[in-house]
């Protein structure tokens, strides 16, 4: 029972290859079914017209047979002798007079019951034309036809043929055909499914390809096929052309940010400092000038550190972000970092560990920067009478390390986004506070870089836990 409901879980029901089953296997099933029924209908003619030529070969000859056995005998006796001898086990023939009299009966028909004799007698009241009818249980093929002897007409004769054997033998091969049908419809159907699961298996290998390149691969791409029909070498020839030309616009995107930061960044270096040497000598600047300059010497302040991670960042991208990877000591580093932190953001920020000392493998200022990130962004978004807490930890083979605070949290539907480059939770409030949504980007990008990894845990109202795995 597990097994059958995990293998409807596993149907897909807007796959290629389910709807080209069932729509395959419908088309066959309508086929088959069809050639079933116009087989049996034509079987069921089969043998209606050969009774009906029975029926007739009886009609043609009992005049024959009347006219001589009336030149021996009375004409009354040698038509029922005549009737007689037409008769057989399976044959009854009786003669009515235009007042719907029975004249003459063949013998064989008082075999039958009252019922079914009174039923057929019913029948003869009709228009009669030769076709199968049912009577208690039995078939019969049923016909009639006026009687003419020497042009005269002696009354309308009916012959009946017992057909019960026949229909019941035509019924059961009805039913072994209609078996057979199913039979073979089923087996066409898991044969159809077979067939397009083969057929469909070069693109789920081209599916398995293209989901496994990176934007790194891109320009390594190659799909091919080997044994694909010509349609899915077409399709994997064009996609990777396509990936060729993504390749090549990512790395025009790449070299544009690159060249751009490193070019705006040098000038913007020497606005920001002749703003902060103008400030000073600030004794010949009135309150709005030195407003207007501190405001200036902010922006260009915010925007070198924006130039900065879009450099840092083109750089990973394109492989040219080395790391001088060495062993430190991380509660060191966390203790100077601190020190750093509390200087320039006037917040409380404790450390917590039970174990010294912890060593970790990694790129000493890369890891600095990377902590400066999280705790800056940690005091941004908390109240400023909260205190920031770093939990310092090692597991095996593994040192842990948490940036905790009591803000504003972060709701869950952006919690798997919120590493993504300039996505922002809350527009306002990241403009409020200067960000451009590239601070925690630049930490899984570093962070990623020196073999750890980095997640986040938040609850609304309550703070947000971002956890640093670094291999120890």
């Amino acid at each position: 029972m597990k097994q059958i409901r995990k293998f409807w879980r596993n149907i897909d029901p807007f796959s290629l290859q389910l709807r080209l089953t069932i729509g395959i296997a419908a088309f066959s099933a309508l086929v088959l079914v069809s050639l079933a029924t116009w087989t049996s209908w034509k079987m069921q003619q089969i043998l209606i017209d050969n009774h009906k030529r029975n029926i007739q070969q009886i009609a043609e000859r009992l005049p024959r047979d009347v006219g001589l056995y009336s030149e021996m005998m009375q004409p009354e006796t040698g038509l029922q002798k005549a009737i007689n001898n037409l008769a057989a086990t399976n044959t009854l023939l009786w003669l009515k007079s235009p007042d719907h009299k029975i004249l003459v009966k063949s013998a064989n028909l008082d075999l039958l019951s009252d019922s079914t004799v009174a039923e057929l007698m019913s029948l003869t009241k009709m228009s009669i034309k030769p076709q199968i009818y049912k009577v208690n249980q039995s078939y019969f093929v049923l016909s009639g036809d006026s009687l003419q002897v020497q042009g005269k007409v002696l009354g309308k004769l009916f012959v009946v043929q017992d057909i019960t054997h026949e229909q019941t033998m035509f019924a059961v091969m009805v039913q072994s055909l209609g078996i057979a049908s199913i039979l073979a419809i089923i087996v066409l159907t898991v044969a159809i499914a077979f067939s397009i699961k083969r057929s469909l298996q070069p693109l789920r290998q081209l599916s398995k390809m293209t989901s496994v390149i990176s934007a790194q691969d891109l320009g390594q791409a190659q799909l091919y096929l080997d044994n694909a029909p010509s349609e899915v070498k077409e399709l994997a020839q064009t996609l990777t052309m396509l990936l060729s030309r993504l390749s090549q616009s990512w790395e025009q995107e790449r070299e544009f940010v690159s060249n751009v930061s490193h070019e705006l960044r040098t000038p913007l270096t020497i606005v920001h400092g002749y703003l902060q040497s103008v400030l000073r000598r600030q004794n010949n600047l009135t309150q709005t000038q030195q407003e207007a300059l501190e405001t200036a010497a902010s922006e260009a302040e915010r925007t070198i550190r924006l130039l900065q991670d879009l450099l840092d960042l083109a750089r990973a991208d394109s492989g040219y972000l080395h790391f001088n990877m060495k062993s430190y000591v991380l509660n060191d580093l966390v203790e100077e970092v601190v020190e750093m932190a509390q200087k320039y953001s006037e917040r409380v920020i404790t450390i917590e560990s039970t174990t010294y000392p912890i060593k970790v493998k990694s790129d000493y200022n890369r890891l600095k920067q990377v902590l400066l990130n999280l705790i800056d962004n940690a005091v941004n978004y908390s109240e400023a009478g909260t205190p920031v807490i770093l939990k310092l930890n090692q597991l095996q083979d593994k040192a842990i390390l948490q940036v905790c605070d009591k803000g504003y949290g972060i709701p869950l539907q952006h919690q798997s986004r919120i590493f993504e480059r300039f996505y922002r939770v809350d527009e306002s409030r990241n403009h409020a506070t200067g960000g451009c949504g590239l601070g925690l980007s630049i930490v899984k990008t570093l962070v990623e870089g020196m073999g750890g990894s980095v997640s986040v845990q938040s609850k609304l109202g309550e703070g947000s836990v971002f956890t640093l795995t670094l291999p120890a």
